[in-house]
């Protein structure tokens, strides 16, 4: 063997000895060090703990959202059905929203400042 070979075999063996003892001596705190970053980023992280939470919070309150109005939808086509069948409703929100009255009748209007309270308590 040459002296080249055997000074490369010696500063190969003397660069391992170094390694082992870095990682002897930080290995553990590296360790450490690593486990600790992929915590805060399975919380913290865009598709960690927390934002997860935030996503469910959303997908509930969307939920909550979509059952309020699909009961108003189920409200609303029953008030459709109910104007298409029923002649006395007709009736009621053409005289009381627009006004309209049938022929021979007239129609007095009170101004709201000088209308009584009834108690619906009170019956007449």
């Amino acid at each position: 063997m040459g002296i080249g070979k055997l000074k490369k075999k010696i500063a190969k063996v003397s660069a391992e000895e170094k390694l082992r003892s870095l990682m002897r001596q930080y290995g553990r705190g590296l360790l450490g060090l690593l486990v600790l970053v992929m915590i805060v980023h399975d919380v913290f992280g865009t598709h960690g703990f927390l934002a997860m939470r935030r996503t469910q919070n959303e997908i509930k309150k969307v939920k909550a959202d979509l059952d309020a109005l699909s009961k108003e939808n189920a409200v609303l086509e029953q008030e459709v059905k109910d104007l298409n069948s029923d002649p006395r409703l007709i009736e009621k929100i053409a005289r009381d929203d627009l006004g309209l009255a049938r022929p021979g009748e007239i129609i007095i209007r009170i101004p709201a400042g000088q209308q009584l309270e009834q108690n619906p308590a009170v019956k007449h």
